[in-house]
């Protein structure tokens, strides 16, 4: 029985990783490595992980819910496995309650995904005790189902993205004049974008040249731009650079570039800090006029 469980649970997490994976397609990854590269790793070492998952997940929610199944709801009169379901349900409300409380999950959310994530393994534990299989046996036919699922899934979510029901992330097109104004970001961060190229800045981060992770502030005078990056970059940019002001003849002095992105309604500007592939990202969002 905990066998099926565990197996059940750790067959359905391909299929809830691909679905998280699409689902992602559609939010900015800031120019980091983003959700392909994540899903690329997962699907590299899943046979490591994917049983002690399963195994986990069978002891937080499978097994306590079959025990409330056949303890305090005992005396409904339905079947044990929908007691059990019954159980899951119960059990998935506990946990959404700790996450809400802890990290601060929304509630509502959390209990549904939990409820769902401990269906198929009720399922499983029913069909197990009415036609027995040996170990080995649960956890071949678990891997070629999730393998199944996990092909159909991804037919699924390559189909819907090639019809536009899932829409891949575009930045907004922002013009000059739309640039124009105040832009604000943590710790004070506050650049103006004149009509006609002027730019004034305070408190603006920057990479410090020659280090690793290092972070100067840039306030001053300069002028700005809409262009690209370099040569190679495929997004439009706000591209400053400071006459006058502290930080001149240092990082500040170079070209500092801010990537457009956001959407239409609330469009931001970003900077990646450090490491290119997982650096601090920094964002300004346009002040409310």
């Amino acid at each position: 029985m905990q066998s099926a469980a565990a197996a059940a649970g750790a067959a359905q997490l391909p299929v809830v990783i691909l679905l998280w994976w699409f689902q992602r397609l559609d939010t900015e990854d800031y120019g980091l490595m983003g959700p392909t590269w994540g899903l690329a790793c997962l699907t590299v070492f899943a046979p490591l992980y994917l049983p002690f998952l399963g195994l986990a997940h069978a002891c937080a929610q499978t097994l306590p819910a079959l025990t409330l199944a056949r303890t305090a709801l005992r005396p409904l009169p339905w079947p044990e496995w929908v007691r059990h379901l019954l159980g899951t349900a119960l059990v998935a409300v506990a946990w959404a309650g700790v996450a809400a409380a802890l990290w601060g999950l929304p509630f509502g959310t959390t209990a549904g995904a939990l409820t769902a994530l401990g269906v198929l393994p009720v399922l499983a534990v029913h069909r197990t005790r009415r036609r027995p299989r040996g170990t080995w046996g649960i956890w071949w036919r678990a891997g070629a189902a999730s393998v199944a699922l996990s092909v159909l899934t991804v037919l699924g979510g390559l189909l819907a993205t090639a019809t536009g029901l899932i829409e891949e992330y575009e930045p907004p097109e922002l013009s000059a004049d739309r640039l124009a104004g105040v832009w604000r970001g943590a710790d004070g961060a506050e650049l103006l974008l004149r009509p006609g190229g002027r730019a004034e800045l305070t408190g603006i981060p920057a990479d410090e040249p020659g280090s690793y992770g290092e972070v100067i502030v840039c306030e001053g005078t300069g002028t700005w731009a809409l262009g690209r990056a370099d040569d190679h970059a495929r997004r439009d940019a706000v591209v400053l650079r400071i006459a006058a002001g502290s930080g001149t003849g240092s990082g500040c002095g170079d070209e500092l570039t801010w990537t457009i992105s956001g959407t239409d309604r609330a469009p931001e500007l970003f900077a990646v800090l450090g490491d290119p592939d997982a650096g601090d990202v920094r964002i300004l969002e346009r002040a409310s006029s």
